[in-house]
């Protein structure tokens, strides 16, 4: 291997940051089984309606199997909160619906989500705060040093939140209005085949951002460091005071005492 072939420290630290932020993105946003929770129960819904336009049967299915997402996530032993969300959501839509007696209301809920969660992203990163700083900080054990000590992470997540925002603006102008003018089928079919590819590509140019931002400052090993340096210096002050009183002699401490 020549000097050109052999891989440069820089090369490496960069091959280490950019897997590190793909493993802190894929369990940020649930992975591959995050994916799944979030579109299997709408995916459920207008399957069935399609078939029999059933909107009491469609719904309790739909609500079933993300109650069934979470009770494998509890056996598992894994985290819920993509399953938890996907209920909640679910179970919006299923309120909705049933109180209109209108299939279409199953999805309001989360197309207003959506279209709240864009504006959010957009209105923070106008802000200087970017949403996905604040949801990604903790993943990166890096919390809010972004803001003030980080600035090159700073831009990315503003980017990121940029980003996502769009994404999901255009997602919902699509959305609404064939809320308006479609029927329940048509609506649930696009609403499936956009769940999956917006994310992805907004995962995807997060991942392109942080991939070459600086790397995250690490707040917890800092305080960790901060705690062993204060035992350390703690310690040396028990030491020292142990050997200047061990070594002192009985009319030496009573000459410093009178």
């Amino acid at each position: 291997m020549t000097s050109l072939d052999k891989p440069t420290t820089e090369d490496t630290s960069a091959d280490d940051a950019r897997a590190v932020t793909e493993a802190a993105l894929f369990e940020a946003f649930g992975g591959v089984r995050g994916m799944v929770e979030t579109v299997l129960p709408g995916l459920l819904f207008v399957s069935i309606y399609t078939v029999n336009k059933d909107l009491h049967m469609s719904a309790i299915a739909a609500l079933a199997v993300s109650l069934v997402l979470v009770v494998v996530r509890l056996v598992m032993k894994d985290t819920v909160k993509h399953a938890f969300s996907g209920v909640f959501g679910v179970g919006f839509g299923v309120v909705f619906a049933m109180m209109t007696g209108n299939a279409k209301d199953f999805y309001l809920p989360g197309m207003l989500y959506t279209l709240g969660l864009a504006l959010a992203y957009i209105i923070t990163a106008m802000a200087g705060v970017p949403l996905i700083g604040l949801m990604l900080g903790p993943v990166f054990r890096e919390n809010l040093s972004w803001r003030t000590r980080n600035p090159g992470r700073k831009k990315a997540y503003t980017k990121a939140s940029w980003a996502w925002g769009l994404i999901l603006l255009g997602k919902s102008a699509i959305l609404f209005p064939l809320y308006w003018w479609a029927d329940t089928t048509q609506l649930g079919w696009v609403l499936v085949a956009l769940k999956i590819p917006p994310f992805l590509l907004a995962v995807y140019l997060t991942w392109v951002f942080l991939a070459k931002a600086p790397p995250p400052i690490d707040v917890f090993a800092e305080m960790e460091a901060k705690e062993r340096e204060e035992e350390e210096r703690e310690e040396e002050r028990r030491a020292a005071a142990a050997q200047e009183n061990g070594g002192a002699t009985p009319a030496g401490r009573h000459r410093r005492q009178g």
